[in-house]
């Protein structure tokens, strides 16, 4: 079952929301620390991240999945958000220069489909963040929080998916490494353990970011091709003398 907005919006508003925002927010702006005259896209529920990274940019929309539903976007002032299919996106070819995915690669029925869409719209040497569950980590093992639903990663298996797709992960960094507690104690201490976690290379963060850059070219699979038989048929066909001497004959038969 896809995840609803509401619920999107529910968690982002309470406390541990507001940590997952911040431990989060703060690995995209190491990632990403400047996008002026940027054109950036956030698609999935990327709208508690948007803030952090388009304030300076040239302009900044919200694409959000038919499936999850929609919410106005920013609140004050014209809406930038619109309800959209994530495989079929409108926009022209390279038209935006970055793409923030966030609640959206884990949730869709065809991964490969929606980033090729992505690098569609991306213009050349377009970047993209990408954030996704962890499936060693806790995050994804409890359906408390959005990142516990949907399809979780391994490393592999995200860099494989997205070089398919023509992205070329140039930098990995992992987030939540509290547990996803309600408690305050936790919750007070999240900093704490992000600089644990990140410093010692721990293995169960709760989300991979990966910032990626589009390809500007693909390499064409080498792929096996049949050798295809010509039959020739048991009975063929004999040709009938003409009754006319080859040249070389006419030339030594004697003058009659």
């Amino acid at each position: 079952m896809a995840l609803d907005v509401v619920d999107l919006r529910s968690f982002y508003a309470s406390p541990l929301g507001h940590v997952a925002r911040r431990t989060v927010g703060r690995v995209m702006l190491r990632l990403w620390p400047d996008c002026r005259r940027q054109r950036l896209l956030g698609l999935g529920f990327a709208t508690p991240y948007l803030p952090l990274l388009g304030g300076e940019a040239e302009r900044v929309i919200a694409f959000m999945p038919a499936a999850q539903g929609v919410v106005n976007w920013p609140s004050p002032g014209l809406s930038a958000s619109a309800l959209v299919e994530p495989t079929l996106l409108p926009l022209p070819t390279a038209s935006v220069d970055r793409v923030l995915l966030v609640h959206a690669l884990e949730e869709t029925e065809s991964p490969e489909d929606l980033l090729e869409e992505i690098s569609r719209v991306l213009s050349p040497g377009g970047r993209l963040i990408v954030v996704v569950p962890n499936r060693r980590g806790l995050w994804a093992r409890m359906d408390t929080t959005p990142f516990g639903h949907g399809r979780p990663f391994s490393r592999s298996q995200i860099e494989a998916l997205m070089r398919r797709a023509m992205f070329s992960p140039e930098h990995w960094a992992e987030a939540l490494y509290v547990p996803p507690l309600r408690r305050r104690l936790f919750m007070r201490s999240a900093m704490a353990w992000e600089k644990v976690g990140g410093g010692l290379s721990l293995p169960f963060a709760g989300v991979y970011v990966i910032d990626a850059t589009k390809q500007f070219y693909r390499r064409a699979p080498l792929r096996a091709t049949r050798r295809s038989f010509a039959f020739r048929p048991v009975l063929l066909p004999q040709g009938h003398s003409s009754g006319r001497l080859p040249r070389q004959d006419e030339a030594n038969m004697p003058a009659g």
